[in-house]
């Protein structure tokens, strides 16, 4: 370990230092966390922009006591290397190791649980109208990102906290656009001037002053007005900030410890909402990542030395899906795509350079993304809309309200459904299933393979009603299936015939339930296999056939247990009184599922092959006795 990081434990030692030691430690803090994300995998790019502005946080502010709510919460490595938590960040994103998200239950310097974005100025507005309401006096910070302002969420908390005298300070960490040293300056010094006591006093006498002036008096301070707001235009960017009630300062250089400090220090003395404008460049340090933000904003392992990574990459669903849909928008000049600043990581790219005039980027706004589809739906087109299945979480409304009551042909392409792995709790896909299947006018399918994703697409667009296609992140798996019959509304696909039990899956678990099936016939159990295809409208008909033949069922499904396949099936049960069955369904159960990888978090619950077939012949035990 370098030799500053060496000395800083905790926020305590970091106090200690000076300048120039803040300074040094910078680097050392970039240099570690390369070490960590070409290892551990991570989001690269914007922890190594945030650095030198974490340090003048903690630099500053009487951390734990003030709070620091981090939007997004990926920017906060720096943040958990300074509090404690340097000596554990080897276990970064591993099972039972270090979040790469803030978590309470890890730190007391995590104040608040962040994932998604655009959330951290309406927790930190509810944060700091508590302290007033308790007469507490810490400091109440967020940062956020220049990108995480396109959620609408961001804005009404905006909007709120301008009007509320709260003492609370935003951090707006721009990291897209670059400071220019005149502009800058001069703007940095008006930010100040503004927040002098003479300068407020010095204003009002001079418009007292000039009121008094017979006949024009009042046109005078009009001018002065108008003159004076021109120039603030001119000079500072963010007017928008004053205008809705903020205090605003800067532009200030994120790299620079002594500028930050210093902004920081004076944003300490004024009343009210502040908000901050810090200019950070992504990747900061890292040649690779400066060049390439987008590919370094959240990479697997790689090679420090050339910036490549450890594996190459093979062909995933995204991507699968993205060539399809060029396939088929070829074909058909309605269908257009809608991202929610997600072109890259939902197989997007390729499509936007075949059809720039037919992709429309709406940036982290999924409400607006989905209400923009129902309108284009309903003059005509056909939406495909690829969005990560924790985040359509936050469209729900939309979805039920403006899609599906008018049964609108929107395709929704739900990308990271079931357990994505190390980002942990607010990243894991494992609602979608349930909370959509509530939804009345909703088809409901997800693939097993690369081949059925591409024939499920090709129907949904063509179907003329809401759609929702899931399916995982990462590629197909490694089991062969022998065939891929062709899609019919609601009919499920029986891959294997048995008589002893009956096993239903959905999505990548029906690669499992292969698997599965073959371990049991070892032990001289035969299963019928049944590919469900469609959560909605279920296959009854195919279901209740091959569950009177062998009495016993199990469905598997990489998502939570209510509301999802295990549910359905238990409801056809009961809805066709199908008596003397035995039904065991593998999911997940009504709790958040943490970080590690997709491998150790399926077996912690018990939804390996092995598992499953271990507690299958264990159920057939207890049956004989």
């Amino acid at each position: 370990m370098e030799e500053i990081l060496k000395k800083v434990n905790n926020v305590t030692d970091l106090k200690k230092l000076n300048l120039k030691e803040k300074e040094k430690l910078a680097e050392e803090i970039r240099t570690l966390i390369l070490e960590i994300v070409s290892k551990n995998g991570g989001h690269l790019a914007s922890n190594l922009g945030v650095v030198e502005l974490t340090i003048a946080l903690h630099s500053v502010l009487n951390t734990p006591k003030d709070s620091i709510i981090w939007d997004v919460g990926h920017q906060t490595y720096v943040h958990k290397i300074l509090t404690g938590r340097k000596d554990k960040m080897s276990t970064l994103r591993q099972l039972n190791g270090i979040a790469g998200f803030p978590k309470t239950s890890e730190s007391e310097f995590d104040c608040f649980n962040t994932g998604h974005s655009s959330t951290s100025i309406s927790v930190a507005l509810g944060m700091a109208r508590a302290n007033k309401l308790q007469n507490k006096k810490e400091r109440v910070v967020a940062v956020i990102g220049d990108g995480a302002l396109t959620g609408g969420m961001a804005q009404e908390a905006l909007n709120d906290a301008g009007s509320s005298n709260a003492d609370v300070t935003v951090i707006l960490n721009d990291n897209e656009m670059s400071i220019s040293e005149n502009v800058g300056g001069i703007t940095y010094f008006l930010s100040k001037l503004r927040t002098k006591k003479f300068y407020t006093k010095t204003n009002s006498k001079l418009k007292n002053m000039m009121l008094k002036i017979p006949g024009i008096g009042k046109g005078m301070v009009r001018l002065t007005q108008k003159l004076k707001k021109g120039i603030k235009q001119i000079f500072i960017q963010k007017m928008y900030y004053e205008d809705i009630g903020f205090t605003y300062l800067g532009p200030v250089d994120g790299h620079n410890i002594e500028k930050l400090e210093s902004v920081l220090k004076t944003s300490e003395t004024i009343k009210g909402p502040v908000l901050i404008h810090v200019v950070t460049q992504k990747g900061k340090g890292y040649k690779f990542a400066e060049e390439n933000p987008d590919k370094f904003h959240s990479t697997s392992s790689f090679n420090i030395e050339t910036g490549e990574p450890e594996k190459k990459k093979k062909d995933d669903y995204s991507k699968i899906f993205g060539n399809k849909l060029i396939e088929l928008a070829k074909k058909d000049e309605k269908i257009i795509a809608i991202s929610a600043a997600m072109v890259t990581g939902t197989g997007l790219s390729e499509f936007k350079k075949c059809f720039p005039d037919r992709i429309f980027d709406v940036g982290i706004a999924e409400q607006h993304a989905l209400g923009m589809a129902a309108g284009m739906a309903k003059s005509g087109l056909k939406p495909i809309v690829p969005i990560y299945s924790s985040f359509y979480q936050r469209a729900y409304d939309q979805v039920i309200h403006d899609i599906c009551i008018q049964n609108l042909p929107v395709v929704m392409c739900v990308d990271r459904a079931g357990i994505v792995g190390n980002d942990g709790e607010t990243h894991q896909g494992i609602f979608d299933m349930s909370f959509f299947s509530l939804i009345p006018n909703i088809t409901i399918m997800a693939p097993k393979n690369f081949e059925e994703l591409e024939k499920m697409l090709e129907f949904a667009v063509n179907l003329n009603s809401p759609v929702v296609i899931r399916y995982p992140r990462g590629g197909e798996g490694e089991f062969k299936f022998e065939k891929c019959d062709d899609i019919k509304l609601g009919k499920a696909e029986v891959l294997k015939n048995g008589e002893d039990l009956t096993i239903l899956a959905i999505g990548k678990m029906v690669q499992r339930a292969m698997e599965v099936s073959n371990l049991l016939l070892e032990q001289g159990i035969n299963c019928e296999v049944i590919n469900t295809r469609f959560l909605k409208p279920i296959d009854s008909y195919t279901i209740e056939t091959s569950i009177k033949k062998t009495k016993n069922i199990i469905t598997i499904e990489d998502g939570i247990l209510h509301g999802g396949l295990g549910t359905s099936v238990s409801e056809l049960i009961s809805e066709r009184r199908i008596s003397d069955v035995h039904l065991k369904s593998y999911g997940y159960d009504d709790s958040f599922v943490q970080h590690g990888s997709v491998d150790e978090l399926e077996k912690l619950n018990g939804l390996d092959a092995k598992s499953i077939a271990l507690s299958v012949q264990i159920m057939e035990k207890l049956s004989e006795l």
